[in-house]
C-alpha cells in the first residue's frame, strides 16, 4: 500500500522515499527524523547522537513551511494530512515518546486506532487544527 503524507499548511510532501521527514525540537535540540510511514509502525530515525527518552514530549514541524503540527485541541498529538487509495485523510499521532497512539481520521468521522495508548485519546471528539483554521 502508497503511503503519501503531505502538510496541513503547505501541502508539501512529507516522503519523498521511504520515511516521513519531520523537523522534531526539544530543550536545545533541533534536528530532522524520519517516522515509519505505516501507521502502527513505530520506528524512529534519529541523526547520530540524538536520542528520546521515554515520555518525553518533542515539537514536530514542517521541515518545508517550518509550521507546527501540534493540535489545537489535543496538545499531545499531531496532525498529517495522508492521501490512502485517492482518498484524503487526516493522520494524527502522539508526539510523547514511546507511546504508541496513531490515529486515521476519515471525512465522515470514521476512524483507525493504532498503538498500545490510543485509548488514552478520542480525538473523534475534538477538532483538528485544520477544522478551526
Amino acid at each position: 500500500m502508497s503511503w503519501e503524507y503531505s502538510c496541513p499548511r503547505c501541502k508539501g510532501t512529507l516522503n519523498p522515499d521511504r520515511s516521513v521527514i519531520l523537523r522534531m525540537t526539544r530543550e536545545g535540540v533541533d534536528c530532522l527524523v524520519g517516522l515509519h510511514p505505516q501507521p502502527g509502525k513505530y520506528e524512529v530515525y534519529l541523526p547520530p547522537g540524538v536520542t528520546t527518552d521515554d515520555g518525553t514530549c518533542w515539537d514536530f514541524a514542517c521541515p518545508l513551511c517550518d509550521d507546527a503540527l501540534m493540535t489545537k485541541a489535543e496538545p499531545n498529538l499531531c496532525e498529517l494530512e495522508l492521501a490512502v487509495e485517492d482518498e484524503n485523510v487526516r493522520i494524527l499521532f502522539s508526539r510523547i515518546a514511546g507511546e504508541h497512539a496513531t490515529f486515521i481520521m476519515y471525512d465522515d468521522r470514521s476512524e483507525e486506532r493504532f498503538g498500545d495508548d490510543a485509548g488514552r485519546y478520542r480525538p473523534e471528539q475534538k477538532r483538528t487544527m485544520a477544522e478551526q483554521s
